[in-house]
């Protein structure tokens, strides 16, 4: 079992900046692959970005957010971030973060998400 905490959002204006972060419960931090997602209302969760596994070099992006938004780790910590910067109101969302061993976020392990909301 992992338990995952996200915090760090809140209101900011179109253009700045937030860091998320994302605490694990488990021990054993560096195996899971981490992600971001985001539920915007009346929309599908959507993939953010993620990093995989191990020391954390590797990462994905979805198109949406490339050049914005940076994703991090510390296994020591067992923490995982998202710097999102740049933001645009269309970045207005609850986004969690989940972890997972396989190739299935389905099957992972999921937070509870925080609110990122973007002023004009």
């Amino acid at each position: 079992q992992v338990q995952l905490v996200e915090s760090g959002g809140g209101l900011v204006q179109a253009g700045g900046s937030l860091r998320l972060t994302c605490a694990a419960t488990r021990r054993i931090f560096s195996v899971y692959t981490i992600g971001w997602f985001r539920q915007a209302p009346g929309k599908e969760r959507e993939f953010v970005a993620m990093v995989w596994g191990g020391s954390g070099t590797s990462t994905e992006y979805a198109e949406s957010v490339k050049g914005r938004f940076i994703i991090s780790r510390d296994n020591e910590k067992r923490m995982a971030y998202l710097q999102m910067n740049s933001l645009k109101p269309d970045d207005t969302a609850v986004y969690s973060c989940a972890a997972q061993t396989s190739t299935s976020w389905t099957s992972g392990y999921w937070g509870q998400g925080t609110q990122v909301t973007v002023s004009t």
